[in-house]
This record gives C-alpha cells, structure tokens and sequence, in this order.
C-alpha cells in the first residue's frame, strides 16, 4: 500500500532525525573524542529518549556513526557519476555494485550492527532498526522513475531492491551460497538490474532489449 503524503512526511521526518543524531555522533569521533549519549543528543539538539528511541545502545549508535563516512564517499560518489543519466538500469546497478563493494571492508561491522539491531529488544513496527541510508541511495537512484511508475509501484521497488543489495544480501550470498565477493556483487547488480526491468515491464515503460557485449571478467581483488 502506498503511504500517503503525512505518512511519507513522517518517515522524512525520522530519517531527518536519525541523521542529525548519526552526524553529531560522526563529529565527536572526528574529533577524537569517543562521545556520551549526553554528548551526542546535545549535539544533535534532541533529548536523550529520543538517541535511545533510534538507537538502544550507545555501541550501535558509534558503529553506525564510523561506518557514514565509508559509505557515504563510495556511494554517493558512484551515485554522482550517473546523476545525469536517465538509464534507471545503468544508475541502479552503479549504485547496487557501489553498496556490495562496501562490504570488504565492512564485514566486520556489518554483522556486529547486524547482532546489535536484531537484539535491539522491542520496537515500534514503524521505526526502521538501520537501512536508512540504503533507501536513500535506492531512491535516489530510482528518481527518473518516481513519477512514471506511481507511489505503490515505486515503494514497492524501493523495498524490493533493499531486499538485494547491502550486508543481509551480502550475508545470504557468502555464508549460503559461499560466493566470492565479486560473485556476490554480479548477484546483487543482476538482481537489482532485473528488478527495475520487471517493473518497468509491469507498467508498459520497458524499452526493448539490446544485445549486450559479453562482460569482461574483472580482476581478482587483492587480499
């Protein structure tokens, strides 16, 4: 079901929130100093109850705040790259190979947020745990889409595509399908690719299929 405008206009509004708190968290560690939830919510200008609402440990809270900096300069950058493209696909898979690429270096503090979230306790069923940056990327790279494909179609979409790319996806594909990295970023993109397409053909805006060059095996990463 697609939200309507106040609902949307809440979900802005705790992402907005969720924000501050993760940058006042991202400025104190920059400073070299390991903050307070104190620290933290005077200087995101929000009560203590409200750090606590988003994030039930201070542990949680400092991961995600370490790892904004490292997501935000490989995808962002990927995203900017195909600002101008109109090609959904093209823009889709920059950023879906963007996020996987992420994970060699965030393994580690992907499945400790993971542990941490999912034995966060109790929560309000309408107050995401972590993601929030991931939708932000999908609908970013969504955004020629936005209007084309109607507000049910387009959710939908987005919260398809959160479902293939990021450390879960990643997770599924090292630890049940014992991919390489590189195999499980082909998955990801290919999935993610092929999630636009369907959509598109849903709503009669797919273009016809061109044949593709055969893609060029990368290189090994270097361990």
């Amino acid at each position: 079901m697609a939200k309507t405008g106040s609902e949307r206009g809440r979900v802005a509004q705790r992402r907005r929130t969720r924000r501050a708190i993760v940058a006042a968290a991202a400025e104190l560690l920059a400073h070299g100093k390991t903050p307070s939830v104190a620290e933290v919510a005077e200087a995101a200008e929000v009560s203590r109850r409200t750090v606590y609402m988003y994030f039930p440990t201070l542990e949680q809270l400092l991961l995600d705040a370490a790892l904004q900096s490292i997501t935000r300069d490989t995808v962002d950058a990927a995203l900017d790259t195909v600002e101008a493209d109109e090609n959904v696909e093209a823009r889709v898979e920059a950023m879906a190979r963007a996020v996987q690429r992420l994970f060699l270096s965030t393994e580690r503090q992907g499945r400790t947020l993971l542990r941490l979230t999912v034995d966060g306790g109790d929560r309000s069923p309408e107050q995401p745990v972590r993601g929030y940056r991931r939708v932000e990327w999908i609908e970013r790279a969504l955004a020629p889409l936005r209007s084309r494909l109607g507000a049910r179609r387009f959710e939908r979409l987005v919260s398809a595509l959160a479902m293939v790319i990021g450390w879960e996806a990643l997770i599924v594909a090292r630890d049940i399908r014992a991919l390489s990295l590189d195999e499980a970023e082909d998955v990801s993109a290919w999935a993610a690719r092929a999630l636009v397409r369907a959509s598109l053909e849903e709503k009669g805006l797919a273009t016809p299929r061109k044949a593709r060059a055969p893609t060029q095996r990368r290189a090994p990463r270097r361990k």
